[in-house]
């Protein structure tokens, strides 16, 4: 009787030390899988070897008023008026671009492009927007405005950052897709609304573009073409701030 108290005794034991081995196990899990979501969703600010920041210097006017566009305390200030852009002073071909964008007003429309080419540039009048793949600055009240007037929900556009390509440019969307096939509609709606910072980090390398909106990636598209180009800012009717806008080339 009395071994076989001992040996329920141990088997008790063993069990109990096998349970509490599992539990810290299976904590040690979680708490891992805590730290791999953290760095998936952790933004990228653009510090570290290679990077540059960029200021109103590294721009040239295409198409906008001498006033439409300034710069004072690490922001760029847009009046939105009129329609058009100013360009990066060199063009890229593989690179990382951050950027905090933000809008003052409901309904606000902008977009950072990459690889526009120099073509689509020349001669564009005030109002007109060049070639290249756009990834999409819109504030929700676009949206809104659409569907009170419509009486129904867009489906060709969302305001959460739309990757497409603009004018001759071409672009294979990454799904889902808008209804005509060309636009990258977002996986997640991550986008802050009007007079709240927005941050993208946009990876464009070797003719594939992919968006991350508020450290998570929710959008983009391969083959595109060209797949080098200038970075264009784009003033869109209605007043924005840029800021932190940061690159660094890759090979």
């Amino acid at each position: 009787m009395i071994r076989y108290l001992l040996m329920k005794t141990h088997f008790s034991s063993t069990l109990l030390i096998a349970g509490i081995l599992v539990s810290t196990a299976l904590f040690c899990r979680a708490e891992e899988d805590k730290k791999q979501t953290a760095v998936t969703a952790a933004k990228i600010d653009g510090t570290g070897p290679g990077w540059k920041s960029l200021t109103l210097e590294d721009f040239t006017n295409v198409n906008c008023d001498k006033d439409t566009w300034s710069f004072k305390d690490g922001t760029f200030h847009c009046t939105g008026k009129p329609v058009g852009v100013i360009r990066s002073n060199k063009t890229y071909t593989n690179i990382e671009l951050v950027v905090q964008w933000r809008h003052l007003k409901s309904a606000g429309n902008s977009g950072v492009f990459i690889w526009t080419p120099p073509a689509s540039l020349e001669g564009l009048k005030p109002g007109k927007l060049p070639h290249g793949i756009e990834n999409q600055v819109l504030d929700h009240g676009y949206a809104e405005n659409f569907e009170k007037k419509n009486g129904k929900k867009s489906d060709w556009f969302t305001t959460h950052g739309d990757v497409f390509p603009v004018g001759k440019s071409k672009m294979k969307p990454f799904p889902p897709f808008a209804p005509n096939g060309r636009r990258s509609f977002p996986s997640k709606n991550l986008s802050k609304g009007v007079g709240e910072w927005n941050h993208y980090y946009i990876r464009a390398v070797n003719g594939e573009v992919r968006l991350w909106v508020n450290g998570e990636e929710v959008s983009g598209g391969t083959e595109c073409d060209p797949r080098t180009g200038y970075l264009c800012l784009e003033s869109e009717g209605s007043p924005i701030e840029f800021r932190d806008l940061r690159i660094r080339e890759l090979p």
